[in-house]
């Protein structure tokens, strides 16, 4: 009689790893997967402009193998049209057709967009509007059909987060500062709508749900934000999961799912079909709110009390000001965005309740420092490209479904 086959251990679900490119000389500065095809698109720092189609030996290899005049340091590519739009390093935008094969790529035209490098650039097939970013503080507007600039608008500081939104013409920037400018777009002129700002650090990227009129930011500061844009009350809801900086972010619009990848190497999935918490404003005091001692810059508390100061700490969940006694617990508040955990007042610890310790993210990890992801919705395919020059193409359903 054959031996019974023990019960399998269920396995965790995690992305699976489809294959990897390599061989560039430099970083690949930004990567995209080819549509309908098994095959990828990547710019470097190398010069190299270079469609990789997979083999009948599972490998990827170059099709088409092009050397620019200057570093690339961003692309974008449209699956309509095939049309390529490589930023460069001397601030130009150079534009090539790829043919139904990908195995040729014809120049159509270049915009000098920027006086140095193209930080970002998105082409709009609805307006055939070419829009960038660059380290001089500018962002662009060509037409697409007859390479003319259409304007300018002179941002805060250098800029690396471009979206748009195609029904109202908004336009969304984020720049090194930490401030978000929103701009609307005629044909040839742009009004200012607001900036807002909420990162103690530098924006590194964007992302928006045209369905829901959210934008999301991740930033070098480790935190995304979820700006509410259509609710129009101002809400802005933080999520923490990285441990570094949030290089690229992408949204699953059909399950509501957020992905960010880091310097940290992580790939987080988030849940955003949750009802999420804004976290509260912290409050100043020169006192504990919990049990009224005196902090250390409180001298007249402290010599009419005779109390030595304390330190400052404050409670992740309600914002109040307290001591380190008062706030000696600890907890994760995963619908405040606070997947790992946080300190918290001893008061607000009781309070909360095992279903909201519920994680509402799952992590997993690359094993390469994360530069830009491109999102596959149709395939649930994930494109990572990292500074190890190497690229790696994940199968998501597993944990965006």
């Amino acid at each position: 009689m054959a031996a019974q086959p023990s019960p399998s251990v269920p396995l965790t679900r995690r992305p699976l790893l489809l294959g990897q490119a390599e061989g560039s000389q430099d970083a690949v500065t930004m990567a995209a997967i080819v549509p309908k095809e098994e095959g990828l698109i990547s710019v470097s720092e190398d010069r190299s402009v270079r469609v990789w189609m997979k083999r009948d030996n599972g490998q990827y290899w170059p099709s088409i193998y092009h050397t620019m005049s200057s570093p690339c340091s961003c692309m974008c590519v449209n699956p309509e049209t095939r049309r390529l739009s490589v930023g460069l390093d001397n601030g130009t935008v150079s534009e090539f057709i790829l043919s139904e094969d990908y195995n040729k790529m014809t120049a159509v035209k270049s915009y000098q967009a920027h006086q140095s490098r193209v930080m970002m650039v998105l082409f709009v097939l609805e307006m055939e509007w070419l829009l960038s970013i660059g380290q001089d503080k500018y962002f662009t507007w060509h037409c697409s059909e007859s390479g003319q600039r259409l304007g300018s608008y002179r941002i805060s500081a250098g800029a690396c987060g471009l979206q748009f939104d195609v029904e109202t013409r908004n336009v969304f920037i984020g720049d090194h500062s930490g401030q978000v400018t929103i701009l609307k777009l005629e044909q040839e002129n742009s009004s200012l709508i607001t900036t807002f700002r909420g990162h103690t650090g530098g924006i590194s990227a964007l992302c928006w749900d045209p369905v829901q009129r959210v934008l999301f930011s991740g930033s070098s500061d480790h935190s995304i934000i979820m700006w509410d844009i259509g609710g129009r009350k101002g809400t802005a809801i933080e999520l923490q999961g990285h441990s570094d900086k949030v290089q690229s972010l992408s949204y699953s619009h059909h399950t509501r799912q957020l992905i960010s990848c880091g310097a940290d190497g992580r790939i987080v999935v988030w849940n955003m079909d949750v009802e999420r918490q804004e976290t509260p404003e912290w409050l100043d005091s020169d006192s504990c709110q919990k049990c009224d001692q005196p902090f250390f810059w409180n001298f007249k508390q402290m010599w009419d009390s005779k109390k030595i100061g304390l330190r400052q700490h404050h409670c992740r969940k309600c914002g109040k000001a307290v001591c380190g006694k008062c706030s000696s617990k600890r907890s994760s508040i995963p619908l405040m965005g606070f997947e790992f955990e946080v300190r918290i007042c001893d008061t607000c610890y009781e309070s909360i309740t095992d279903e909201e310790r519920a994680p509402t993210a799952t992590f997993h990890d690359s094993k390469h420092n994360v530069v830009h992801v491109h999102f596959d919705t149709t395939r649930g395919w994930l494109l990572t490209s990292g500074t190890d020059k190497v690229m790696k193409l994940w199968d998501m359903t597993p944990v965006v479904s």
